[in-house]
């Protein structure tokens, strides 16, 4: 088999799958499922997530960061400098430089706000971050994020925590083939076939919160999303059948009796 690396920003991880460590109960159930997902990267919410109040419970006390890579992610920003500032501050917390970029647009359908998502990836890239940066999934506007120098495009699949799936696979396809950086289907899962879609559609990576947290057995349902991204990065990686308008007998007319 050739290899099969998944690299961003010039590190190799195994897992193509991102986990989200937002909306469980208990930082238990959290790691419970990270475990069993066997992802590499965990997005945490700087502003959300306690990383540094001692006198509370710590996610780095269930998920040891020397082991699995943190991604600080501006969650909850809806302004270019509440971003900068967010992902400012991680940096002086932890040295962290990977980042996954989200400016929102409104609280109600939590969309992207496109126009500041590129402002702050041109001046982040300048301070010397390496952004994910979650986006529409326009194929126009993600080829601008490129540009500026993000080292990742996330585009939605659908609303964040809607789990309805990947609603436009063609801007999906579109996006996947023009980019030269890995593309991370983010937000809109809902369950491991919607997962499985995404890797058919040649995308990199998946990135998944709402889908694991809210589902009644979180560690079962990490699990379905670990062997869901596998099956699809299998599957486009075989490439598959053609599709016909008409049927095609399997078996061979040869030496029929």
């Amino acid at each position: 088999m050739i290899e099969d690396t998944f690299t961003i920003a010039n590190k190799n991880f195994k897992s193509r799958l991102i986990v989200g460590t937002g909306k469980y109960k208990t930082f238990e159930d959290t790691a419970n499922a990270v475990k069993a997902s066997g992802a590499d990267i965990v997005t945490v919410a700087i502003r959300r997530v306690n990383i540094l109040d001692k006198g509370q419970p710590l996610l780095m006390d269930y998920l040891d960061p020397k082991s699995i890579t943190y991604l600080p992610n501006t969650a909850g920003c809806y302004t270019s400098d509440e971003a900068l500032r967010t992902l400012r501050l991680a940096r002086e917390i932890g040295g962290w430089r990977l980042v996954k970029l989200e400016v929102l647009g409104d609280k109600k359908t939590l969309y992207p706000n496109m126009i500041e998502t590129i402002k702050s990836t041109e001046v982040l890239v300048k301070e010397g971050f390496e952004v994910m940066a979650y986006c529409t999934d326009d194929p126009i506007l993600t080829k601008k994020l490129e540009d500026v120098g993000a080292c990742s495009i996330m585009p939605l699949g659908a609303p964040i925590g809607s789990g309805l799936g990947i609603q436009n696979k063609t801007n999906i396809s579109l996006i996947k083939e023009q980019s030269s950086v890995p593309v991370i289907v983010d937000a809109g899962v809902g369950t491991a076939s919607d997962a499985t879609i995404a890797m058919e559609l040649g995308c990199d990576g998946v990135l998944i919160n709402t889908a694991i947290a809210e589902a009644k057995n979180p560690v079962m349902m990490a699990e379905a999303m670990k062997y869901a991204v596998l099956a699809g990065r299998k599957a486009f990686r075989a490439g598959r059948m053609k599709k016909r308008q008409y049927a095609s007998a399997s078996s061979p007319k040869k030496d029929l009796i």
